[in-house]
C-alpha cells in the first residue's frame, strides 16, 4: 500500500511539477547570442496625424523580446523624443516578425533595442 501511494506521488510530481521547471527553463530572455534575430516581416508604424501636420520628426528607442517562434512577445520604449510616437512605434513593433536568435543552433528569445524613426520629410 506504501508503495502505491509513493508511486502516486512520484506520478503527481512528474506530470504537475516537471512541466513548470521545464517552462521556466524557456523563459530565460537572452542579450547575447551566437546568431541574432533576422527581420522578416516589419511593417512601418503609421505616423501620428497631429505630429506630420505640426512638422514633428523623432526617435523612439523600442525594447522588444523576441521568442523562440520569432514573435514580438514584449515590446517598451526605452527612450523617445516625443511621447506621440510611442504608440505607434509599439503598435508596429508588435506586428514585426523575425527569424528566432539562436545559441548553438536553437532558437532562443531574446532582448533587443531598436530605434524607430519618425521623419516627416519621407
Amino acid at each position: 500500500m506504501k508503495f502505491c501511494y509513493n508511486l502516486r506521488l512520484l506520478c503527481l510530481f512528474v506530470v504537475c511539477l516537471l512541466p513548470v521547471i521545464q517552462v521556466r527553463a524557456d523563459d530565460t530572455i537572452y542579450t547575447k547570442v551566437d546568431e541574432n534575430p533576422t527581420p522578416v516581416r516589419t511593417p512601418p508604424p503609421e505616423y501620428p496625424i497631429e505630429l506630420r501636420r505640426n512638422g514633428v520628426s523623432g526617435i523612439v528607442a523600442v525594447v522588444i523580446v523576441i521568442g523562440q517562434d520569432g514573435k514580438v512577445v514584449d515590446a517598451s520604449v526605452a527612450n523617445t523624443t516625443d511621447p506621440g510616437f510611442n504608440d505607434a512605434a509599439l503598435k508596429a513593433v508588435r506586428l514585426w516578425r523575425f527569424k528566432p536568435a539562436k545559441i548553438g543552433g536553437e532558437p532562443v528569445k531574446v532582448r533587443v533595442t531598436l530605434p524607430m524613426r519618425f521623419n516627416v520629410a519621407e
